[in-house]
């Protein structure tokens, strides 16, 4: 089990302007490093570099797999005002792009304000079981690391060789372990920008049967954060897959708080592969 705080750390190379490290830990692996993973270590470097201290958007291209190992961030200013500033990070490994994106941030500001959100209808993640609880032990073991840092409550849960194909819908309470709220609002903030990336492949999967022959890494993800909630353990993770066509899968996710906040919401696009031959 990883540490999401720990695991997405960066750390300032001196001389440099802008340039940060980060160590890919294993215990975010699915299909390799988690993009929603690699996507938060970038916006922890954006943070890093900004002297703002609340994420707006995030947009990342991911464009190769990382292996588990130092990853260099380069951050560079591409606006800088009094209330907002535009960020670029590149991530490379060993001179390999791995990850290019963009962010904005903003200081303190005053506005309009409206919610006209409507959280879908969930149990309180009190009254769920995890799936722990649901799933048996050598299921369990079979699954990959990445889901050990995640506590997962969901409310129609079936085992997927029971699982009928239905409607292309993910929703389910996370909590992060074994630190579920976090101070730093790139942190709190990154929990969204990892739910929303990384739930849209199990949306998609609720469409067909158990084995549907493809995985699907994310080509990008767009997340826009409306609000911090770093009191809030429980978020909701509602993703939705409603089209998939020429190879391609756009997702759309919303997170919110167990108050019923809508905290942040985006899109992504997959890329469906075959699934590789053992060995």
């Amino acid at each position: 089990m990883g540490d999401f705080d720990a695991d997405t750390a960066v750390e300032k190379v001196e001389g440099v302007e802008g340039r940060f490290r980060a160590r890919l830990s294993r215990d975010w692996e699915i299909w390799g490093p988690n993009g929603g993973y690699v996507a938060a270590i970038a916006l922890r470097a954006a943070g890093a570099a900004s002297t703002l201290r609340r994420p707006a958007t995030f947009s990342a291209h991911f464009l190769a797999v990382a292996d588990f190992d130092f990853v260099d961030l380069q951050v560079t200013t591409l606006r800088a005002a009094k209330r907002a500033e535009s960020l670029r990070v590149s991530m490379t490994q060993q001179g390999r792009p791995i990850l290019e994106a963009t962010a904005w941030i903003v200081g303190d500001v005053d506005g309009l304000e409206h919610d006209v959100a409507t959280m879908p209808r969930m149990p309180a993640p009190g009254t769920l079981r995890s799936l722990e609880e649901l799933i048996p032990p050598e299921d369990l073991r079979q699954r990959y690391a990445f889901w050990n840092n995640l506590e997962q409550r969901p409310a129609d849960f079936a085992p997927w060789s029971e699982r009928a194909p239905g409607a292309p819908e993910w929703r389910e309470w996370c909590r992060f372990r074994p630190r579920s709220t976090f101070v730093d609002p790139f942190v709190d903030a990154a929990r969204s920008l990892l739910l929303i990336d990384t739930m849209g492949w199990p949306a998609t999967c609720r469409a067909y049967p158990q084995e549907n022959g493809f995985i699907a890494p994310s080509l990008d993800v767009n997340v826009h954060f409306h609000r911090l909630a770093p009191e809030e353990e429980w978020l909701l993770a509602d993703a939705v897959a409603p089209v998939a066509a020429n190879g391609l899968i756009g997702t759309q996710g919303r997170v919110w708080s167990e108050d019923g906040r809508l905290l942040a919401s985006g899109t992504g696009q997959l890329l469906c592969r075959p699934v590789p031959k053992a060995g």
